[in-house]
């Protein structure tokens, strides 16, 4: 009889697991005669920039293996934000973002390979008739064959990560930070002085690029000449050149150098935080400059503001060692030292006395 009883119950417990799966794949079915996204659509998150990064290129800069591109040959990334698309494999897709990267973990590769292969198939295939960017796969997990498979029927971009997944989605939110951070393209001169990212501005034949290889020769490095493309990433202004011109410089009477062809891999960088601006500009006689350094200007670039200091420019005048000493007073004000207060102060126990 206990017999008897136990193999009803055994039986009972196998029904209702068949008919758990059953209704597991039955929920994340898509509507029949559709081949479209679920009809609760994703928010859209609007983003002012957008930038296309080829797939290889992407790929060596993130340490990824290519498991499936297809014929995209470019990535185009719209948002910084990424996700992990747990829930949506588990069939909701309200305030999904299609927009951004998808990340799958070792959390979610074990939700799928617990299911069965029908709730599998149409987990992935529902995800891929999204138009996400790409997928990546973390710690180096393979891909189930059902998500091998959707990702190749709906034409989308796998990619794998031997990272632990914590640490890949750090790395890959300072990339995508840095990648559609807002930027522009300025005139002048970007110079690493001591340390002091120094961005030289000016009118067209002041005096720029000349100041620029006399400190090249005096042993700091060149990162832009001509042309400064600047980037905002929070507070910071990070400026490089454009690629085309990279390292090149233009000096009137000899023409077109290569900085590190000439000077070596020493002598440049590929990119440096604008720390101070110098604005270089023809002598004027009527004009009241600072000469105390007790005035407090400003540039800004992309709403960010930089200490700015006006240099008068006239035969006799050493541009190099004047930027130098500008730059050292800036690093000296940073750890909170002014020379014009030093000045002042002394003279005020002066006159005491």
């Amino acid at each position: 009889m206990a017999k008897r009883k136990k193999q009803t119950q055994d039986e009972t417990t196998v029904a209702e697991r068949e008919k758990s799966a059953r209704a597991e794949e039955i929920r994340l079915e898509p509507k029949s005669g559709t081949d479209t996204p679920p009809a609760e659509s994703s928010e859209r998150e609007e983003d002012e920039i957008e930038r296309a990064v080829a797939v290889e290129e992407f790929a060596e800069r993130m340490e990824l293996d290519i498991l499936h591109c297809g014929d995209n040959k470019t990535i185009n990334f719209r948002t910084v934000n990424i996700s992990r698309p747990g829930l949506q494999l588990a069939g909701y897709y309200k305030h999904f973002s299609d927009e951004r990267v998808q990340v799958i973990g070792e959390m979610e590769t074990a939700y799928l390979l617990q299911m069965t292969h029908g709730a599998r198939k149409t987990a992935c295939e529902t995800l891929m008739q999204y138009p996400i960017p790409c997928i990546i796969i973390t710690s180096k997990q393979p891909p189930c064959e059902e998500l091998l498979s959707a990702v190749q029927k709906y034409n989308r971009v796998l990619l794998s990560s031997p990272n632990r997944t914590t640490v890949f989605v750090n790395k890959l939110a300072l990339y995508l930070t840095e990648l559609l951070a807002p930027s522009q393209t300025i005139h002048g001169v970007l110079m690493d002085i001591y340390g002091v990212g120094v961005l030289v501005i000016g009118e067209s034949g002041i005096g720029k690029s000349e100041t620029a290889l006399s400190l090249i020769e005096r042993g700091h490095m060149l990162v832009a000449d001509d042309a400064v493309t600047i980037t905002r990433v929070g507070e910071r202004l990070i400026g490089t050149s454009p690629d085309v011109i990279r390292y090149f410089m233009e000096v009137r009477g000899i023409g077109i150098i290569d900085v590190k062809a000439m000077y070596g891999a020493g002598a440049v960088q590929l990119d440096k935080t604008i720390d101070m601006v110098v604005k270089l500009e023809a002598w004027n006689d009527k004009a009241q400059y600072d000469r105390m350094g007790g005035e407090s200007e400003y540039y800004t670039v992309l709403g960010v503001k930089r200490p700015l200091g006006v240099i008068p420019v006239k035969p006799g005048r050493n541009l190099a060692v004047i930027l130098e000493a500008a730059a050292r007073t800036h690093r000296l004000n940073d750890l909170g030292f002014s020379a014009a207060e030093e000045l002042n102060g002394r003279l005020r126990n002066k006159f005491r006395k």
